[in-house]
């Protein structure tokens, strides 16, 4: 007779990958807009479309330096003594054409005459009274900037997809530009959950944590180019919860909680949403094992852990790539790098060690296992990326680093 089976025996645990699928494939229907924002507002906003110049830069015919405006048949043999004319300001003006064996002094930006075809710096010239002796040849063209010589109107200026830095709104205005047409922002909801949390600045009574994960998840959001439409904190109360859950949906793309879906009794995001059809499942990762997905008249939820290191994980694992790729931000490219201390994993899990990225392309591990070290997790700027079947890191392993 076959003795009885006292171990546990542990349910199958789904794969880091094929829970990232599954978000994917949560995420894909959001729908993509554009919207045009004003250039003051446009900083970090991805460009929805090509943005063509509609004018010649630059506008006119101008001096590259304060010098002098001539004409270069003037300067077939030098030195050469001319004339000196009038003088032209950078502003607002229309320069008289130039007499041959003449020469306007010129400020840099200022329109260059009819009549000059090239411009001699001061430095390389000598004046006397109202007489200009030209001492180095100059070619024509030489410092003049011809109309289009930037850019042609209608030519591109930016391309679709540009994450729009200083120098590309620059660009933008100088070619007259007041707007441009941008991605929209996904929209997204943070509800972190549990009869435990206080909001931060508030009086804990015994029992109670300061809430990390509304200010984590609404930051990291951002970050991956979404806008915040929503942050609630609800305690385990069912009404509480699904009215704030009602809310989300009505005014986000996507829905994020954290807390209430392991195996407990008091499992109010569990409990509310499989019901509803929640994928309620147990991840083969550390930290961040219970994970839940599902959607809500047409809104993707999807929902973290409560402990605050894991559900920072979660989102940097799951969530971070499809934002930025739907934000049309680019990839946070993992690296390489060589550990410099010893570390152990828990087997049959992929660990997410938090460390440091060193010079030299080294990397540390600065924090436990433990998903409550959220102090110790400030200080790592990077996870190693362990592997299910590695329980042991030694010094000088190479091991894939993904930078926070």
């Amino acid at each position: 007779m076959a003795a009885p089976n006292d171990g546990v025996v542990e349910e199958p645990r789904r794969s880091v990958d094929e829970h990232a699928r599954r978000i994917e494939a949560l995420l894909a229907d959001i729908a993509l807009r554009s919207e045009t924002v004003p250039l003051e507002r446009a900083r970090g906003r991805v460009t929805a479309a090509p943005v063509l110049s509609p004018v010649d830069l630059p506008l006119f015919r101008n001096s590259q330096m304060d010098g002098f405006a001539l004409s270069s048949s003037d300067l077939v043999s030098v030195p050469v003594t001319l004339t000196i004319g009038e003088t032209i300001a950078a502003a607002p003006t229309s320069p008289s054409p130039l007499a041959r064996g003449t020469a306007s002094r010129i400020m840099t930006g200022a329109v260059v005459p009819e009549g000059a075809d090239c411009v001699v710096p001061v430095e390389h010239t000598r004046v006397e009274g109202d007489r200009l002796t030209v001492l180095v040849a100059r070619s024509a063209g030489d410092y003049v900037r011809e109309p289009g010589s930037d850019v042609r109107t209608g030519a591109r200026i930016l391309s679709e997809g540009t994450v729009l830095a200083p120098r590309h709104l620059a660009a933008l205005a100088a070619s007259g530009l007041t707007e441009v047409s941008v991605l929209s922002r996904i929209r997204v909801a943070v509800i972190s959950s549990g009869a435990e949390l206080v909001a931060p600045g508030q009086t804990p009574a015994p029992g109670q944590v300061f809430d990390a994960n509304t200010i984590a998840l609404a930051s990291a959001s951002r970050e991956a180019g979404a806008e915040i439409a929503l942050i609630a904190r609800t305690s385990d109360d069912h009404a509480a919860f699904r009215a704030a859950l009602d809310e989300a949906v009505r005014t986000a793309d996507l829905v994020i909680t954290s807390g209430g879906v392991s195996k407990g009794d008091f499992e109010v995001v569990r409990d509310v949403l499989e019901p509803l059809g929640a994928d309620v499942a147990e991840v083969a990762m550390q930290p961040g094992g219970p994970q839940a997905t599902t959607t809500v008249e047409g809104v993707p939820v999807v929902s973290f852990p409560g402990n605050p290191v894991s559900a920072q994980v979660s989102f940097a694992v799951f969530l971070r790539p499809v934002l930025r790729r739907l934000s049309g931000l680019p990839a946070i490219v993992n690296e390489v790098r060589t550990l410099t201390d010893e570390a152990v994993s828990v087997p049959n899990r992929r660990q997410w060690l938090r460390a440091e990225r060193l010079p030299g392309g080294r990397v540390r591990v600065v924090s436990g296992p433990s998903s409550h070290l959220v102090a110790t997790m400030a200080a790592a700027d990077a996870l190693l990326d362990v592997p299910e079947n590695v329980t042991r890191l030694h010094v000088g392993d190479a091991i894939e680093v993904v930078p926070l």
